[in-house]
């Protein structure tokens, strides 16, 4: 229990936030705000304070908060080292993914040939799973962003143009392929900004000197995967991000258009471990060090 009342103490601190660092921790907001309080009448000490609406970590915090970092890495190292000791063929790999649909196969395969170690992946957005990454939480990431963290290992796993998923009904999908000056005339959906996928789309559409009828933003592939079926609008995928549906089509561009890539990351310092070395060598067949 104390070690948790100081990684949540920790979170609040990094994050500025209580909210923020339940949602980190997957804890309620009041069950932080108990530990936090906890501490704090144990020890008799203030480690927060109020301050123009915002939480401000006390001198007491400062004073703590690089040996409760210290110990929440020694607590991860060790969980670590129990994960990878002993057998390959047993564990717990875990990986975070921006869209999972580069390493699916690479997993499939790494499960046939190691059935006993099980398999934890986690979504979320390219802040997110590098954070998770740099932090210990995830064993390897993907995502479409480049990152030149010399801490990092980095493989390119491929790349694919975007491509337009539309609605089998659409206007749009008598055609084979589309000219970017159509989405004019559409309404189109976005993923939101910071997004890899949205940053291509726009570059895509500022060069052709387009601009949507209008936008629809969600924050979710799968949601706007939905919003599509639906016949709300159209989108802009990753061409291997758009999987298959009966009232879908997916369109490729005629002209050339900004190509997304996908990379695999660990941390230099952990990539000969046995799992994470494991897992590389079954993508190295199909990736590049980049």
């Amino acid at each position: 229990m104390f070690v948790i009342q100081l990684k949540s103490f920790f979170m609040v601190a990094r994050l500025g936030s209580i909210t923020l660092a339940a949602k980190h921790l997957g804890l309620s907001q009041p069950t932080v705000t108990t530990q936090i309080r906890a501490l704090e009448e144990h020890y008799g000490i203030e480690l927060f304070r109020r301050q123009g609406g915002r939480l401000v970590v006390s001198d007491d915090g400062v004073r703590l908060l690089p040996m409760v970092e210290a110990l929440l890495q020694q607590e991860s190292n060790v969980e670590f080292a129990l994960r990878n000791a002993g057998d390959v063929n047993q564990g717990q790999l875990r990986l975070g993914t921006t869209a999972p649909y580069y390493i699916l196969d690479i997993v499939k395969r790494f499960q046939d040939r190691y059935p006993r170690v099980d398999v934890v992946i986690t979504l979320g957005n390219s802040r997110q799973t590098g954070e998770a990454l740099r932090e210990f939480r995830v064993d390897l990431a993907t995502t479409s962003h480049k990152d030149a963290d010399a801490r990092l290992l980095r493989l390119h796993l491929g790349a694919d143009p975007l491509a337009l998923v539309l609605h089998r009904t659409h206007p749009l999908a008598r055609q084979r392929s589309v000219r970017v000056s159509q989405l004019a005339g559409c309404q189109l959906i976005m993923r939101e900004l910071g997004s890899m996928t949205r940053t291509k789309t726009e570059e895509m559409l500022t060069t052709a000197g387009v601009t949507p009828q209008r936008t629809l933003e969600i924050t979710s592939r799968e949601a706007i995967r939905e919003a599509v079926i639906r016949n709300m609008g159209v989108s802009v995928f990753a061409r291997h991000e758009a999987s298959a549906h009966p009232d879908l089509m997916v369109l490729p561009f005629e002209e050339e258009v900004p190509m997304i890539d996908e990379y695999l990351y660990c941390l230099q310092e952990r990539q000969n471990t046995r799992l994470i070395a494991a897992f590389l060598k079954e993508c190295r067949p199909l990736a590049s060090v980049d």
